[in-house]
């Protein structure tokens, strides 16, 4: 074997990084009461707005609470908003993508409308106004992320789709009599769902940020579970003489969204490299 041969190319940093991110995010998520020192909701009259120590190390709220422990409980419901609030779109919107793709015609002509009619409104403003409607709660926000966020995937994987289907593998599975679910989903979808994964990643990040947002708005996670959106609400009137209230849950949503936008990064270069 040459030397050549043996040479495997390199992770690329961005994907190292970001899943070393992944990894600590993963980690405080599902084990919080391990790594926290104190119970993120328990009040302390004695130790009210206290500044960093040792003792606190991210200090305490109005309410005598430790920031740093429900910073860290917070990894838990961020992470599943990060999760919940983009599966269902990812999913469905992969699947009629691939469809749509394949048949084309009509199919193709009515996903375009849809898509122009949700792009034409900004996203956030979409969801906020859906949850609105359905009210205040985590449940109603995926509900609202799932309504818009489906025709982004689609969008991807019908334009991949038309593209693996003018290969050559494409006409051979037609031609041996190949029925259009084999064709579509054992060979075209495989070989175009990168983009999809690859924008995964970044919906992820955004979700984060989404869920924080209408947390601070109140229309998110509701008080008083830790959620950094929520305690960075709880901080905004304490910024001149607490700052740490608001500035620590800001900094966990910064890495979070780091994390995903990163390992997102480090696939499409990989995945560009392989091809």
């Amino acid at each position: 074997m040459s030397a050549r041969a043996r040479v495997r190319p390199a992770l690329p940093a961005t994907l190292v990084l970001g899943l070393l991110l992944l990894a600590v995010n993963l980690a405080l998520a599902l084990a919080p009461g391990l790594i926290a020192p104190y119970d993120p909701n328990a009040f302390d009259y004695n130790a009210l707005g206290q500044a960093p120590s040792l003792a606190h190390p991210f200090g305490t709220d109005n309410f005598g609470r430790d920031v740093l422990s429900r910073v860290i409980h917070a990894y838990t419901v961020d992470m599943q908003i990060a999760v919940f609030a983009t599966i269902g779109p990812f999913l469905a919107g992969t699947l009629i993508g691939a469809l749509v793709g394949y048949a084309g015609g009509l199919a193709e002509t009515v996903l375009g409308r849809i898509v122009d009619a949700v792009i034409t409104f900004p996203f956030l403003v979409l969801v906020i106004a859906i949850v609105a409607v359905l009210g205040p709660g985590l449940s109603n926000m995926y509900i609202a992320v799932g309504i818009v966020d489906w025709v982004f995937y689609a969008r991807l994987i019908a334009a991949e789709m038309k593209v693996q289907q003018r290969l050559d593998y494409a006409d051979a599975g037609r031609a041996m009599g190949y029925s259009p679910a084999r064709i579509i989903f054992r060979h075209l979808l495989p070989n175009a769902i990168t983009p999809a994964l690859v924008y995964w990643m970044t919906d992820m990040a955004l979700a984060i940020l989404l869920g924080s947002s209408l947390g601070y708005l109140g229309l998110g996670a509701q008080p008083p579970t830790p959620e950094w959106g929520v305690q960075i609400a709880d901080g905004k009137n304490f910024m001149t003489t607490a700052w740490w209230m608001s500035v620590f849950p800001g900094i966990a949503i910064v890495l979070t969204g780091l994390g995903f936008s990163l390992t997102g990064d480090g696939l499409a270069e990989l995945l560009r490299v392989k091809k």
